[in-house]
């Protein structure tokens, strides 16, 4: 097989082109994955604590019991949720039939070096309606 010396000597210019797209390429993916495993643990515990919140005031419906024990019951396991202890936990309580809880905090998420992302969680819990028969 016979080789042209022209068409090596235009692809010399080329050599290593894939080798620098490829490391640009694995350098954005290892970032995006970097960011991803500091943000997604975050979120997740928003989730959870957010479900808590829920399961919470509709106890206190149920249990008849006030405002403060749910605040008591959010402060004991925001912890557990990665709540800071900074959080506002705001609850009120209409009547007996009725609860409602808001909870508010910033997280600050560290998703690439030199940039912090501020993680914000602000979300009101209001119990669902108890039927009984």
């Amino acid at each position: 097989m016979y080789r042209d010396p022209s068409a090596c000597a235009a692809r010399h210019g080329e050599r290593g082109g894939a080798r620098l797209k490829f490391l640009i390429v694995a350098a954005l993916i290892a970032t995006a994955a970097y960011a991803g495993y500091q943000y997604v643990p975050v979120a997740y515990n928003a989730y959870l604590f957010r479900d808590f919140m829920q399961e919470s005031v509709d106890k206190a419906v149920a249990l008849n019991h006030n405002g403060d024990w749910v605040r008591e019951q959010l402060s004991k396991s925001a912890g557990e949720y990665g709540v800071p202890q900074s959080a506002k936990i705001t609850p009120s309580q209409s009547d007996g039939s009725h609860a409602e809880v808001r909870v508010q905090f910033t997280r600050d998420i560290p998703l690439l070096p030199g940039y912090t992302y501020q993680y914000e969680f602000d979300h009101t819990a209001k119990s669902r309606e108890v039927i009984v028969h």
